[in-house]
């Protein structure tokens, strides 16, 4: 069954997801040569504490971290510790969580460790969140879910090929509903699949529909595997990859992403999409 919020649920969803958002900017600062995954994660946590929100990642199925830090050929779910070191070069996605009064937000991003990447990692990192950007602008009264993965998928097969040959759009994990718990139905492909998206699989998109959106891609294989720690997942070609997730809402007038400082106003913009008002002014 999908949860379909109320304007208010909307409203403490998206105080969540601002506090999503501060965590990303600090992150994002504190991702230099030379510090730990572990200290990502006490910036995360501190974030949390400053604004009286707690972590949704923390605990989760066991889960020991406050963020997800997952670096290179790492796609998601990497657990931040003291000896994953960053160097000049890396890149790294951050996964970070939020909840407010009972309501959730969830978004990711991919980050640059240093300077001097190669063309092709800066494409990779470019072409995963246009995608995700086209998922979101696709997140309107009318569509399907089966709508946002082809807008997704579309996007990124309509790109120049990299170095390596391709994309590997990751096929085992996806977007996913969000609300009163992180992970919630519906389950988002990044790619079509007419089998896997039939009936209530496939609902129609209305007002109160929240969705993490949350598109990974590699420069290889589409093929995952998880670590002997049950969490870790990597591609099975040692493929460097990319994550980006934001959480956004459907209203009345129309997307509000959740996690963004100016709720999708700027990037959606450039799709043609006009986002909703934010309730918190």
């Amino acid at each position: 069954m999908v949860e379909i919020k109320t304007p208010e649920q909307i409203a403490k969803m998206r105080e969540a997801g601002l506090v999503v958002a501060a965590i990303h900017a600090a992150t994002r600062e504190a991702a230099v040569p030379g510090s730990t995954t572990k200290d990502l994660d006490e910036v995360a946590r501190k974030v949390i504490a400053e604004h009286g929100a707690k972590s949704n990642f923390l605990g989760y199925g066991g889960f020991p971290a406050t963020i997800c830090t997952s670096v290179n050929e790492v796609v998601v779910h990497g657990i931040p510790d003291d000896k994953t070191v960053l160097k000049d070069g890396d890149i790294i996605s951050i996964d970070a969580g939020a909840i407010i009064d009972g309501w959730h937000g969830d978004a990711a991003y991919t980050a640059f460790v240093g300077s001097g990447h190669a063309p092709e990692l800066v494409e990779l990192s470019r072409v995963t969140e246009e995608s995700m950007w086209a998922g979101i602008a696709a997140v309107k009264k009318g569509n399907k879910l089966i709508d946002v993965s082809r807008a997704i998928e579309s996007y990124i097969r309509r790109q120049p090929r990299p170095a390596t040959g391709k994309y590997g759009i990751v096929e085992d994990y996806g977007g996913h509903g969000i609300g009163s718990e992180m992970h919630m139905d519906p389950h988002l492909l990044n790619y079509v699949d007419k089998r896997r998206m039939l009936g209530r699989h496939n609902p129609k998109l209305v007002p109160g529909f929240c969705l993490a959106i949350e598109p990974m891609v590699s420069l290889g294989t589409p093929r995952t595997e998880v670590l002997e720690d049950d969490w870790t997942v990597i591609t099975t070609d040692g493929s460097w990859s990319s994550h980006w997730e934001h959480s956004v809402a459907l209203t009345e007038n129309g997307p509000l992403v959740l996690t963004m400082p100016d709720g999708g106003k700027a990037k959606l913009a450039e799709y043609g999409v006009t986002t909703a008002p934010d309730p918190l002014g």
